[in-house]
């Protein structure tokens, strides 16, 4: 699913792949399908600085890690 860049609901690996808290809890078990890493909140990035540094809107679908 799409998370707009202040969802609490996001989570990401150390290569920064982005799943929602649910599938990650549900359905990953807290396992990055790409890398085999584990998962943490993505930060929220300040109000302010999306304003200069948006969000990129665009998903990018990679089948393994860098």
């Amino acid at each position: 699913m799409d998370l707009p860049p202040d969802s609490p609901d996001a989570r990401i690996c150390t290569f920064e792949c982005t799943f929602c808290a649910r599938c990650v809890a549900e359905v990953l078990h807290d396992v990055c399908p790409n890398c085999g890493g584990n998962f943490e909140p993505r930060p929220i990035r300040p109000p302010a600085e999306l304003i200069t540094h948006a969000a990129s809107t665009r998903r990018v679908v990679r089948t393994t890690c860098p």
